[in-house]
């Protein structure tokens, strides 16, 4: 009997013995996404550039709101007369820019980029969580910016045109690889005026470089995992005033809602989705 209990009492102490040796479960901790500030009141007003510029209790973070507000750079900003101008600059960003921060539908992209041409701004979305926005300038009324979807492609921290060598290029990523498209850091007047390309402020032309994944390609002429879709929408009016000083009499005229980037992604959807997969299935390596 004493033999009986010294061989189980052996064989439970090897049990726990092994028990206590395994690898503790690491649950896998989802991304913290931006916790967005909405200011307390949403309204705006005309202004002139110069003498808000001077009044010294404007502080950085207030400056790149109105800056954005304009689809502009600092450097053109200083040369405006009129601008638009928050009443209430205590919110982020985004507070300020017509994107809605959840896409319901959009729930099972990893990621995906839209671009706005009838708003000149841009957002990204991981899950359909607003990540990050802000203005661009795209395509003059002589060389739009094609519209539908594309995927990123290759790119560079700086290269040079090829339709202009002086124009140099920093943070280049290119959608559009035959045609020479891409967004990229670039001189920003305030209103659609690049050759085609998808002109950016430097901070978002740098964030968007980081974040969206790049094309695999198996050789020279065949790709073999897509980059980060991209869409671009609407339409621009170049014979009327920049669409932004409507929001001085209605603070939400150039809003986009979960709806509309619904519709518009639908017809893409399905492909999204396969070359989603198509990554994950390459990057696994099965």
């Amino acid at each position: 009997m004493k033999t009986s209990v010294v061989i189980l009492s052996i064989i439970v102490a090897s049990v726990y013995s092994c028990q206590s040796k395994q690898e503790p479960v690491v649950k896998e901790q989802k991304k913290e996404l931006p916790r967005w500030k909405a200011p307390k009141i949403l309204a705006y007003e005309i202004r002139n550039a110069k003498q808000w510029l001077q009044d010294s209790t404007v502080d950085a973070a207030e400056r790149a709101i109105v800056i954005a507000v304009n689809r502009t750079d600092s450097l053109h900003f200083i040369k405006m007369d009129s601008v638009v101008v928050p009443v209430d600059l205590s919110g982020d960003i985004v507070s300020y820019l017509p994107f809605p921060l959840h896409i319901s539908y959009l729930k099972d992209i990893d990621k995906i980029v839209f671009f706005s041409y009838a708003t000149q701004t841009f957002a990204a979305y991981e899950n359909g969580e607003l990540v990050h926005a802000g203005p661009t300038n795209m395509g003059s009324e002589r060389h739009p910016t094609p519209t539908g979807l594309f995927h990123t492609n290759w790119k560079a921290k700086k290269t040079i045109s090829t339709v202009n060598p002086e124009w140099i290029l920093k943070w280049n990523f290119n959608i559009l690889n035959k045609g020479g498209i891409g967004w990229h850091q670039y001189s920003m007047p305030g209103y659609p005026a690049s050759h085609s390309c998808l002109r950016l402020q430097e901070n978002d032309a740098k964030y968007l470089f980081n974040w969206a994944d790049k094309w695999v390609l198996e050789d020279k002429s065949k790709i073999l995992v897509k980059g980060t879709p991209v869409i671009v929408f609407g339409s621009y009016d170049f014979h009327v005033s920049k669409p932004w000083l409507r929001l001085v009499n209605d603070p939400h005229a150039l809003d986009i809602t979960e709806d509309q980037l619904q519709k518009i992604t639908e017809p893409f959807l399905d492909e999204i989705l396969a070359e989603q997969e198509n990554r994950k299935e390459k990057s696994s390596g099965v």
